[in-house]
This record gives C-alpha cells, sequence and structure tokens, in this order.
C-alpha cells in the first residue's frame, strides 16, 4: 500500500492532421471525396488558393473565375459548386512560379537592394559591369578551383 508507485496516465487530445489546398483540388479534379465533413475542414479550405490551382487547367478556369467573382459565398458552397461542376480527370497542370533572373540576385547581394530595387538598377548597369560584381562577389573553394583548371 505504502510502497506502490503512483502512476499518471496523461492523454492528449487528437489532432488531426492539416488538410491541404492540394488536396481539396485533388479531391474536386480526380477523386471526387467530398472533404467538407465538419467545420475544422471548412477552416482548412483557402479559396484564394484552391481557385488559383483551377485556373491553370483550360477547362477549369471558368469555374475558379465564378468563385473568385463571389468570394462571399461560404466555403462549403464554393466547394460544393466545384466538386458537383468539374468533371472528374486527372490534370496535371503546372503552377506558374517567379523567374529568378541572375543578375538580379547578383545585384541584390553586392549592393543589399530589395527585388524591387535591383530591377530598377539593372538597365542602368551594362553586362561588363555585372561580370565584375560577380566576380568580386565568388568565393573561394573547391568548385571555383575546378573551374580555373578548366579554363
Amino acid at each position: 500500500m505504502f510502497g506502490e508507485p503512483k502512476v499518471e496516465i496523461v492523454i492528449e487530445p487528437y489532432k488531426a492532421p492539416a488538410i491541404s489546398p492540394f488536396d481539396f483540388i485533388n479531391a474536386i479534379t480526380y477523386n471526387k471525396n467530398d472533404l467538407m465533413v465538419d467545420d475544422w475542414a471548412e477552416k482548412q479550405y483557402v479559396p484564394y488558393i484552391v481557385n488559383k490551382g483551377l485556373s491553370y487547367g483550360a477547362d477549369t478556369v471558368i469555374q475558379a473565375n465564378e468563385m473568385n467573382s463571389r468570394p462571399h459565398l461560404d466555403k462549403k458552397l464554393q466547394f460544393q459548386f466545384l466538386i458537383n461542376n468539374i468533371r472528374p480527370k486527372k490534370r496535371y497542370n503546372k503552377w506558374i512560379k517567379a523567374e529568378k533572373i541572375e543578375s538580379i540576385e547578383v545585384i541584390k547581394q553586392y549592393y543589399g537592394y530589395s527585388t524591387d530595387k535591383a530591377r530598377q538598377v539593372l538597365p542602368l548597369l551594362d553586362q561588363s559591369q555585372i561580370d565584375l560584381i560577380k566576380q568580386k562577389l565568388e568565393k573561394g573553394g573547391i568548385n571555383n578551383v575546378k573551374r580555373v583548371l578548366q579554363d
């Protein structure tokens, strides 16, 4: 009685995994699973990102635009509209990403400018000046030795 240790059992509440916007896009376009089963799933739904993902497809752009023009609608209502109006099909739409220009990155690093400032300065510099900046920013190391040996 007196020598028995007390054991405390701690039960942590279950935390459901987050639903990504890509899961919603996949449910709308391909497998047609209704992911809007509770309030928690409705909070996970981000209409802007889902509509942006659907806008890259030629056959889903009209539905995405319809939902963009009606942002006041409930998230569940938007999801139901999309899942019921888009035909099931596997879509491989590429997301457009901002293009990184090497010269802008060099200017940003050398002068400490933001991307907007570097874009403004880029037309003022000619290629020889940019090459000189790149040369000044070069750091030593094994990669640099290989390049020197190849030249």
